[in-house]
Order: structure tokens, then C-alpha cells, then sequence
């Protein structure tokens, strides 16, 4: 397991104190959409998606003061992940036992029956990384000129030809490639921040 496959412990150490609001900030705005996704791919509507994320977020805070986070054990997200699983099975299990159209026990029963599998690790870790992405670019992209910001995202992210960029946006290809140096820079310090790499 690498460093980059790791939660960083000082977020971990930080939401352990309830009243440190921007902990519980940052962790929410990472964490809250990676758990809607996953229960969206598993079959729950918006709402009921809503409810899995504020469960899940509810028991980490209640079990977060009792988590021996050790490295060497796993990664933090394997945890959450289980916890977001059980707790998606409990949900499906309620609904189950109200009486209810949706068609939705054989789901139940497979989600019960088995714990997370490696390809729902790997899926969770996926959308992990690019919600993790999504959430450092957005910190970061106001301080930033426009035309460096679009040099990066239509580089680094669209994949456009630098050439065709610096034409497009008039600068030269030197400067987009500084412009992308710069922004990558930027959003893997912000990324250290949370998760070491």
C-alpha cells in the first residue's frame, strides 16, 4: 500500500474534535459526494442517497474519538466504505421490511450476503481520487488567472493539444506549459493537505 492510497491522519485527528466546524467542512465536501455516488450506483434514489450520506456521516462522527487509525491496517477509506455498506444494507433491509413496490429485495439480499467487493473497493477508490480532484480544483482555481486556468484544464484535463491551446487562449505554448506546471503545483499541495501522495 502507498502513501497515496491514504487518508492523510491530520483531517482523521481533526474531525475528532466536533466543534472544529472546518474539519467537518473539508471532510463533509470530500466525503459527502463519494458516498451519494456510491449510493446512487447501488440503487438508491437521491433521496434515500441524501439519508445513506447523513447515516454514515452520523456514525463516523460517533465512532471517530473510539478510531485507532494505524497505516499499516488499511486505508481509512476501506473503513468508510464499510461503514458506508452497512449501512446502505441496513437501509435496504428497513425498506425491505416496509411493505413497499420498489422491487428492490433481491438487491438487498446480494448487498447483505456479501461484503464489499474488490471491484466496489476499486470503483469507491476511483471515484475517491476524483472527487478528491474535483474538490481541490474548486479550492484552488480563484486564484488563478483565467487563461492560466484554462491553459491547465484544457491540457491537463480535456487533453487538447498545447499548441492549439496557446493559439486558442494566445499565448505561447512556454507559457501554457507553465501556466499547467503551476496550476498541478497548486492542486497537489492542496491535495496534501488532505490525502498524503
Amino acid at each position: 500500500m502507498t502513501d497515496s492510497q491514504l487518508t492523510r491522519p491530520s483531517l482523521i485527528l481533526r474531525i475528532r474534535d466536533n466543534h472544529n466546524a472546518e474539519a467537518w467542512r473539508e471532510f463533509t465536501e470530500i466525503y459527502g459526494p463519494l458516498i451519494h455516488r456510491f449510493a446512487c450506483k447501488n440503487g438508491l434514489q437521491d433521496a434515500d442517497a441524501a439519508d445513506l450520506v447523513q447515516d454514515v456521516l452520523c456514525s463516523v462522527a460517533g465512532a471517530i474519538g473510539r478510531l485507532n487509525y494505524d497505516r499499516q491496517l488499511g486505508k481509512f477509506r476501506g473503513w468508510l466504505l464499510t461503514v458506508a455498506h452497512s449501512k446502505l444494507c441496513n437501509q435496504l433491509t428497513q425498506r425491505k421490511r416496509q411493505p413497499q413496490g420498489s422491487g428492490d429485495s433481491a438487491l438487498c439480499e446480494t448487498l447483505q450476503n456479501a461484503p464489499a467487493s474488490s471491484e466496489e473497493e476499486a470503483s469507491w477508490d476511483e471515484e475517491y481520487e476524483r472527487r478528491l480532484f474535483e474538490w481541490a480544483a474548486e479550492r484552488i482555481r480563484t486564484s488563478f488567472q483565467e487563461t492560466t486556468w484554462q491553459a491547465f484544464w484544457q491540457t491537463a484535463v480535456d487533453g487538447l493539444d498545447v499548441k492549439d491551446v496557446a493559439e486558442k487562449l494566445g499565448l505561447s505554448v512556454g507559457a501554457v506549459y507553465i501556466a499547467k506546471s503551476r496550476v498541478l503545483s497548486r492542486l497537489k499541495e492542496q491535495i496534501q493537505e488532505i490525502d498524503d501522495r
